[in-house]
Formats: C-alpha cells, sequence, structure tokens
C-alpha cells in the first residue's frame, strides 16, 4: 500500500491520508512535474541566460585585442602586461564602461573581435526558451509579457482557450481530488466540490450585455440574476422570468371558429358571379 513519509514530525501517513493531486504518473502513484521531464529545456534555457550575463558583463568571447607597433619593444615582464590588461579591464569593460574613451599611447591600437547580439541570435534564443516553458504549461505568451504576436482580439481569445483548455482540465483534477478526500462518501450525493470560473470566461462588456439581453428576453434569467452576475446587490421584484407571447406550445391553441360571416360569402359569391 503507498504511503508518505513526513521526516520533519517522523510520522508515516497511508496514501487515503494525504491531498495529493498529481501532474503527471506512469505508475499512479508518483506524480512527475514538468521540470522534471523537461529539465533539458530548462537547462537550456538557463544555458542561454548564463551566456547572455556573460556577454553583457564581459563577454563570453574574446571581445578585442590591443595591437603595438612591430618596431615597438616587447614587453618582456609578465607582470607589466597583466597590469596593463587589468587597467584595461577595469575601465573599458563592462555596461557601466560602455561607451567610453580610450587613451593609448605608444602607437597602440584596438580592434574589436566582439560578435552582434543580433547576429548571435541571443534576443530570439531568449525569447524561445521563454515561449518554451509556456509550452510546458500551455500558457498564452501574452500572460508573461510575451507581446510580439499579440492584439486586443486575439488575446481575448486566447484567454478564454487558456481556460478552456489548461485550467479546466486541473480544475476537474483538483474538484475529483476533493471530492474523494474531503467528503464521506454518503455527502457525495447531495454535496459537491466545483470551481466557479464564470469570471473568467466573461467576455468584453458588449458581449456580456448582448448575452443577458437574450436571456431577459427569452425568459431564462431574471434581472438579479444578471445583477449577481455583475457583482451588485438583488433589488425587489427582480426574481421575475419574462415569457414571449410569441412563444407557446401548438398544442395550447385553442381552435377558433372558421365559419364565414355573411358579409364574407357575399363577397364570395359577387367574385365567383363575375366569371
Amino acid at each position: 500500500m503507498p504511503y508518505y513519509e513526513l521526516p520533519e514530525i517522523g510520522e508515516t501517513l497511508p496514501m487515503r491520508m494525504m491531498h495529493h493531486v498529481k501532474v503527471f504518473s506512469l505508475d499512479g502513484y508518483i506524480g512527475s512535474s514538468p521540470i522534471q521531464t523537461n529539465a533539458d529545456v530548462l537547462g537550456l534555457n538557463l544555458a542561454v541566460e548564463e551566456h547572455a550575463s556573460q556577454v553583457f558583463r564581459r563577454g563570453t568571447t574574446m571581445s578585442g585585442v590591443i595591437e603595438r607597433p612591430k618596431d615597438a619593444p616587447t614587453i618582456k615582464s609578465q607582470d607589466a602586461i597583466d597590469r596593463l590588461l587589468a587597467k584595461w579591464t577595469d575601465r573599458y569593460s563592462g555596461v557601466r564602461n560602455a561607451f567610453s574613451v580610450a587613451l593609448l599611447q605608444e602607437g597602440m591600437s584596438y580592434k574589436q573581435l566582439s560578435q552582434d547580439n543580433e547576429k548571435a541570435q541571443l534576443l530570439q534564443s531568449r525569447q524561445w526558451g521563454v515561449e518554451e516553458v509556456c509550452r510546458l504549461y500551455k500558457i498564452p505568451p501574452h500572460m508573461v509579457q510575451m507581446l510580439a504576436k499579440a492584439t486586443n482580439n486575439n488575446i481575448e481569445h486566447q484567454g478564454l482557450q487558456f481556460v478552456m483548455y489548461t485550467l479546466l482540465a486541473w480544475l476537474k483534477r483538483h474538484e475529483g481530488a476533493l471530492m474523494r478526500d474531503l467528503l464521506l462518501p454518503s455527502e457525495r450525493g447531495d454535496l459537491y466540490i466545483e470551481f466557479n470560473v464564470s469570471g473568467l470566461l466573461r467576455g468584453d462588456q458588449k458581449s456580456r450585455y448582448e448575452s443577458y439581453a437574450l436571456g431577459r428576453q427569452w425568459g431564462w434569467l431574471s434581472v438579479n440574476d444578471i445583477r449577481r452576475m455583475e457583482n451588485l446587490p438583488p433589488i425587489a421584484g427582480g426574481d421575475k422570468y419574462l415569457t414571449p407571447l410569441n412563444m407557446v406550445d401548438s398544442k395550447q391553441i385553442l381552435p377558433g371558429d372558421n365559419t364565414p360571416t355573411a358579409k364574407q360569402l357575399a363577397e364570395i359569391n359577387s367574385i365567383l358571379s363575375r366569371n
């Protein structure tokens, strides 16, 4: 029988006494998080972030070389070379020292070797990493401020899709687990646990009001029903439902008297006599 060990308090609990909602499991007992099953994706993102930090700190490759004329005397002391490079790095490397002016002596010149971040696709790699994490958790990119391909129309629909295709699956798992762990078998016939996501599925104001108007017109929403969905207090007389007069069961239509009147008969005979 599966069990849970709690080393902090030195106890062992059976599975039935632990509320545990698993994400993905191969054996039905031990869950695997997206971080565990996609460690390579996250590792690549960490590598890209480390590369970016090194680029802005000092560059992951040699940023440049200091050249001296061929006829210049050779610097024989390694300490002198180290002091020169240390002084150069301290004054001219890093973001804070960007665009500073250097003074070169004895015919020395500086040749830049660093690569362009855009050509190295550093920015694209970082954007791809964010999109990969969004795919792991099924999150629309605009929810993590990735707005490059977002518009006002598709953001609203992506938000609805997030609720329908991402949240609802999780909520159903939690609802089932909560009913299993918190309700007795005798209580499950009368009680149930459900997450209300109607607030997340609400569209823009115009669409909401149009849907309320249809519900009110066709009789399945009252004034207080609509006010409740808009987080407004109920009003007196607001629990009445309307019934459209043109929507009547055909079996309830009373048969009428279809016998023509004397005037109608006279008009019919007049028309027939003309022929």
